[in-house]
């Protein structure tokens, strides 16, 4: 399983065409199409940070302890900080970055550009469900912009990973109880539920943007190197708990 480390940033470029030269502090010293590659990528990572404040706000109040309203709270405000920190960087793309920046603020469910952000939380399990797998798709996707070229945003990324991994924590210690209260088919209605959502969300396998993405050392993994090692975690989490992996092909959108 991928073990995550929170390392501070180094000063220089760490793979692609510009390894080893001083990494990118403004918009203005990147190459033309790194920009444009940049920009889309924050604004697909703004949008999801958004999205699931709405998903998880009816169980701010309906959740069942007052312990896990704490932790949805928390995670809100999690969420709603990542969006913050991603738009402050978007900012910086002029009246392009500001205009995308306030769509992401008035963007609601159904208009969000990733599925598993356009279904609502129709039971308290679905937070759990969400967190143990959608935010480990945005742990791997942080984990690809760790170290990033672009020094602003490598140096939100470490708190970000390590808030993110909380919520992944909290995810899977309830599917786990889920499992020791004999609630396994709730469990693995959950995995079925949210595990092809979790897949498309790494995209396209044969993605040009990504590949653009690694020569300018924006991210370090490209998609389908990121899928493997997602399926390879979960499989590794959910065997032990008696829980089976869902065909990888089943109701999926995106390969």
């Amino acid at each position: 399983m991928v073990v995550v480390e929170y390392k501070k940033p180094k000063r220089v470029v760490g793979w692609g065409e510009y390894k080893g030269l001083r990494k990118f502090e403004s918009i203005y010293d990147l190459p033309p199409e790194a920009v444009k590659v940049l920009f889309k990528l924050l604004s697909v990572q703004g949008d999801t940070e958004f999205a699931s404040i709405e998903q998880h706000m009816p169980w701010l109040i309906h959740a069942p302890k007052l312990s896990d309203r704490v932790t949805i709270s928390r995670i809100m405000v999690d969420e709603m900080r990542h969006g913050w920190q991603v738009i402050q960087i978007l900012k910086e793309f002029g009246e392009e970055g500001k205009k995308i920046a306030e769509d992401l603020l008035s963007r609601r469910m159904g208009r969000h550009k990733l599925d598993a952000f356009n279904i609502p939380f129709n039971m308290w399990e679905d937070t759990l469900g969400f967190t143990f797998l959608i935010d480990r798709v945005g742990m791997f996707q942080l984990l690809a912009f760790e170290d990033s070229s672009f020094g602003p945003l490598s140096r939100i990324i470490p708190t970000m990973m390590m808030e993110e991994e909380f919520h992944i924590n909290f995810g899977y210690t309830g599917i786990k109880k889920l499992v020791e209260e004999g609630k396994r088919d709730l469990a693995q209605a959950l995995i079925n539920k949210w595990f092809p959502r979790g897949l498309d969300m790494f995209g396209h396998s044969k993605s040009i943007t990504i590949d653009l993405a690694y020569k300018y050392g924006i991210k370090k993994m490209r998609n389908d190197e990121m899928r493997q090692l997602y399926i390879k975690d979960i499989k590794e989490l959910i065997t032990p708990l008696g829980l089976e992996l869902p065909d990888i092909n089943r109701n999926r959108r995106v390969y």
